[in-house]
């Protein structure tokens, strides 16, 4: 199915939030305002938004500590989500989150996770949930290239295959599980090729190409709707930013990251592609850019502005009566 130029740009909105929402967490955390650990997604927007344009709200999700851009990509609310970094009571999660635990149901996201791995047996359960109730859902697994190596990871995909769920676990390979490169830890050239070991297709595709992560999940979408049961799509990208906020990432080469954002920029590649392409014009983009700097200093400025949690608070949302 062809793009629109309304789907054009709304990929282009998306990518371009979660770029401009992580360079200033980047610029605040470093102010020392914002408390805890903040893993940042700049660089690798291209999977986020290629992955979710082909989910609806009903679909569900689950992240990984790195989870911004996947939240932002599945229509999670930017205000919410800033709060709830600062750890504000207007937060996604009410502050009690923070960037690491961003969940937000309403949208289908399940919700960030510190725990590697945590997410696919997660998206098993949902996927489990849509095909019983018979509602055409499917649920979408992000994890990188150290979770690949994790049994609850390989669990869930045997599971997944067995019961024929439609789940979708998309490996995010950014060459690195914290600082150890993925050529030291991970036995395959290609994390897809171990799909065969559990009875799915397998893809890798290039993440910094929006076109080629949205037309590999495309045809995992039709492939789990239709009752074909799990796909596994490595997406092989990179990252901008240091594993965590202060990591001096000394164990990437000179000029890595330099090249990185010159040569492999994925917004950048999106945006030459559909000016030259398609029916739009860089003046439309400029303007998408305009706006979305807006919202981020609207975001930034009310949580800021957010009461903090209150005491009364720690023993509220803790359990849920069915």
């Amino acid at each position: 199915m062809a793009l629109s130029r309304e789907d054009l740009l709304e990929a282009y909105r998306r990518m371009k939030t979660i770029r401009e929402f992580e360079e200033r967490v980047h610029v605040e955390f470093a102010k020392g305002g914002i408390p805890g650990f903040v893993h940042l997604y700049a660089g690798e927007e291209a999977s986020a938004a290629g992955v979710c344009m082909n989910l609806t709200d009903d679909d569900k999700i689950a992240s990984t500590h790195r989870g911004h851009g996947h939240c932002i990509g599945k229509g999670v609310d930017v205000h919410g989500m800033m709060a709830e970094i600062y750890g504000k009571r207007t937060g996604t999660c009410r502050g009690k989150g923070g960037s690491m635990h961003i969940a937000d149901l309403d949208t289908g996201m399940l919700g960030a996770n510190g725990i590697v791995g945590g997410g696919p047996p997660l998206v098993c359960g949902a996927a489990l949930a849509a095909k019983i109730k018979g509602t055409g859902g499917v649920a979408v697994a992000f994890f990188g290239d150290g979770a690949s190596n994790q049994g609850t990871t390989f669990e869930s995909m045997n599971l997944a295959s067995v019961w024929k769920l439609p789940a979708i676990f998309v490996a995010e390979n950014n060459g690195y599980a914290e600082a150890t490169a993925a050529k030291f830890s991970v036995s395959c050239e290609d994390i897809s090729t171990r799909a065969a070991g559990f009875g799915m297709p397998g893809v890798t595709v290039d993440g910094h190409d929006f076109f080629a992560v949205y037309d590999a999940m495309r045809e995992a979408v039709e492939r789990a709707r239709g009752g074909g049961g799990p796909t596994l799509v490595e997406v092989k990208l990179d990252r901008f930013f240091g594993h965590f906020e202060g990591d001096n990432q000394n164990y990437r080469a000179p000029d890595e990251v330099k090249h990185v954002r010159e040569q492999k920029d994925c917004i950048r590649r999106f945006a030459r592609r559909v000016t030259s392409e398609h029916d739009i014009a860089e003046q439309e983009l400029a303007a998408i850019d305009d706006e979305v700097a807006k919202l981020i200093d609207d975001a930034v400025a009310q949580a800021l502005a957010a009461p903090d949690p209150l005491p009364a608070d720690l023993t509220t949302d803790v359990y849920i009566k069915y």
